[in-house]
């Protein structure tokens, strides 16, 4: 019994590290994103009522630009337990309970999440097919000729967004499995919450 915590302990020691600098990178990517989208946003609201001239590509840029920054942000969020949760049943259940009911939400959630993954990368392929009808690569400033993006690079965001939270949910059931088995545990936590709440 003593090998296993430990071996969990170490798993889970290595996990946590992992998906703090993946969501680092991914918060990083995801505020950029957000600020692109609201300049892309702004310039089609100055072209189209100012200049009277609207742009045909902002609306898909700023949808791609807001499935990525989705995408990347919802697994700290998920972390962090920032997504709507219904505390009724935590506050009258005894602690061993609520921590057996959790680590049961928690797998649910992980298998509900591989089906995703697995539907992502099936909606990936067929994205492949097609090409945005107003997003092209400017090679023609380059002397070759302006090249349409595949839609699949947006929605990749769907895939890896998913393979991120299977990534913290394996990480929070870990954590939830060495708590049941040792209410004293000292377990790391994410430093990057503490800044983000306070």
């Amino acid at each position: 019994m003593e090998v296993t915590i430990t071996l969990i302990l170490v798993t889970f020691k290595i996990l946590t590290n992992l998906n703090t600098f993946l969501l680092r990178v991914g918060r990083q990517i995801a505020w950029i994103a957000i600020l692109l989208m609201v300049l892309v946003i702004l310039l089609q609201v100055f072209c189209r009522y100012i200049l009277n001239a609207a742009l045909p590509w902002p609306d898909e840029v700023a949808r791609f630009l807001m499935l990525w920054m989705t995408g990347l942000i919802a697994p700290s969020a998920y972390r962090w337990g920032g997504f709507v949760s219904i505390g009724m049943l935590s506050n009258i259940l005894p602690k061993k309970m609520v921590n057996l009911l959790t680590l049961f939400l928690l797998v649910l959630s992980l298998l509900v999440l591989l089906i995703s993954f697995k539907l992502g990368l099936q909606h990936i392929k067929v994205g492949w097919i097609f090409e945005s009808s107003s997003i092209k690569i400017p090679l023609n400033l380059f002397g070759g000729k302006a090249e349409a993006v595949k839609l699949a690079w947006m929605y990749m965001s769907l895939p890896i967004g998913i393979f991120l939270l299977i990534l913290v949910s394996c990480e929070l059931i870990l954590r939830n499995i060495l708590v049941i088995c040792n209410h004293q545990m000292n377990l790391p936590f994410d430093s990057d919450q503490a800044r983000f709440e306070g």
